[in-house]
């Protein structure tokens, strides 16, 4: 193990070993450093370096260790910037003569929140696709907010460092690429709290919860050892989906050289991006030394098989509670988004995915927000994600920056059976309604747990149900399908979750 470890040091770039002083993609000029927490600098030099780090005023020395790493801590401090923060090294040479010290500067850095944007496709879905588009990217000019693009990378062990164009400011330029819904809400909280605000979009479509969360994570947790169950079936099979990615491509080469319109094939998982740990590792462990204020998250379709779907709580507990272990800055706000309505197969069931994130909120400082009134029955991107990020940022205006808003549409809380009718209770229900004339989208069950299409009624801030084919009903649901029309809201306009009793 050590000898391979010696490999790696002499391959990676910017090593102790290259005696260059070395800063991570994630600390360079035009970066945000996050407000009231204590500013962290490390990076690589020559062992034995002395290192100094100047920012704000302040100074602070340290010296590389054996291999070359080096870390110091400044003081906290509020908002504000732009600043300039110099690292000097200043290396010995064995004769014992002083080298030329070696500077670097970082300029244009800005103190305010940081929030690591992650998930699969509809997070990584960039600005330019988006609805809303046209009329916001021509005004997407801000220099306080700041947007860090990662390069998507898998790997087998954590890795120190990521691949990055690095930190730009908002233009309408550098915003057309980036996540919309991680714009949509960074232009919010900006807006709404005055600070400058850093956003890293480090997402990757098609990939499933467990490929970012830590395998050591994973291993400790008994109860989702049925995944890798999973992850072999998909091992066993990589040669065979390798052959019939080449021949796609192939016919895909035939068609264009004969000027044919390109042959459509349906989608195939990225092997490499779904293995467990795989894209922590390369996407997510870089970070963890930067103290940040959160994050928001996008993700779910690819765990909505049935084998996967029952396991996604499980999972995506183990990742949100070892990634605020791993950052070590307390238990930040995790906030993240309901999978939408989309028709999609019999063999995934986006019903049970959903109430599975629902199961979720169980975890302190986490937030939801439901987007089953404006997702795409026909299209697993649906282009608005303006009001996602609008919803993603009220649950941030709420847990994190103390504002007295209401972040959530109802939570299922209850449901007791009063004799022919289900009695729903929910959280965050004050002026509960319905968008049309009656309730939709419910429906009720017997002991026999055969549920049958109910009518429902708006009773204060509880829904009652009932059906005539259930007499004696003893559980309710509510949006209970890959697609489903219902109609459920609060007073704010904010979409209630779907979701089923008695489980």
């Amino acid at each position: 193990m050590f000898f391979r470890f010696l490999v790696l040091l002499f391959l990676l770039p910017g090593t102790a070993l290259s005696a260059q002083l070395t800063l991570p993609a994630v600390l360079s000029s035009h970066m945000v450093i996050q407000r009231d927490l204590p500013v962290h600098v490390w990076g690589m030099a020559a062992p034995g370096e002395q290192i100094s780090v100047a920012f704000r005023g302040e100074t602070r020395s340290t010296k590389a260790g054996p291999l070359g790493r080096w870390s110091v801590y400044l003081k906290p401090g509020a908002a504000g910037g732009p600043f300039q923060l110099t690292v000097q090294g200043n290396p010995a040479d064995a004769a014992g003569s002083t080298p030329a010290t070696q500077n670097l500067t970082l300029d244009d850095v800005l103190v305010g929140d940081i929030w690591v944007a992650s998930g699969q496709s509809n997070m990584e879905f960039q600005m330019r696709n988006a609805a809303t588009a046209a009329q916001d990217l021509s005004h997407a000019a801000n220099p306080r907010i700041r947007l860090l693009i990662v390069k998507q990378r898998a790997s087998d062990f954590p890795q120190d460092d990521v691949a990055t164009d690095g930190w730009v400011a908002s233009t309408p330029e550098s915003a057309q690429d980036f996540s919309a819904v991680a714009w949509y809400f960074a232009r919010e909280i900006e807006q709404r709290e005055h600070v400058p605000v850093g956003v890293i979009d480090t997402s990757w479509g098609g990939t499933p919860v467990e490929a970012w969360t830590r395998m050591a994570a994973l291993g400790e947790d008994a109860a989702v050892a049925p995944l890798f169950g999973s992850w072999g079936k998909m091992t066993e099979g990589e040669s065979d989906a390798l052959l019939s990615q080449k021949a796609e491509q192939r016919q895909r080469d035939e068609a264009k050289a004969q000027g044919k319109p390109e042959p459509q094939f349906g989608w195939h998982p990225q092997l490499v991006s779904w293995g467990p740990g795989q894209l922590y590792n390369g996407m997510i462990a870089p970070f963890t030394p930067l103290p940040i204020r959160g994050a928001i998250w996008y993700q779910g379709e690819s765990n909505s098989d049935l084998d996967r779907a029952p396991l996604y709580s499980r999972i995506f507990r183990d990742m949100i509670e070892d990634w605020r272990r791993q950052w070590k800055v307390g238990d930040f706000p995790f906030l993240y988004v309901q999978i939408s309505n989309f028709k999609s197969s019999p063999a995934q069931d986006w019903a049970l995915l959903r109430d599975q994130q629902l199961k979720t909120l169980a975890l302190r400082n986490t937030a939801m927000a439901v987007t089953i009134d404006i997702g795409n029955p026909d299209n697993v991107h649906p282009t608005d994600k303006v009001d996602v990020g609008l919803r993603l940022a009220r649950a941030a205006r709420a847990l994190s920056y103390g504002e007295q808003v209401e972040y959530s549409g109802p939570l299922f809380r209850q449901a007791t059976p009063e004799g022919p009718v289900m009695r729903v209770w929910f959280d965050h229900a004050k002026g509960l309604t319905a968008k049309g004339a009656d309730v939709t989208g419910f429906e009720v069950a017997a002991a026999d747990g055969k549920f049958s299409p109910a009518t429902a009624k708006i009773e204060g801030s509880t829904v009652v149900a009932a059906s005539p084919t259930v007499p004696e009903p003893v559980s309710v649901r509510y949006g209970w399908a890959n697609s489903p029309q219902c109609n459920l809201f609060d007073g704010e306009g904010l979409p209630a979750s779907p979701f089923m009793s008695g489980q």
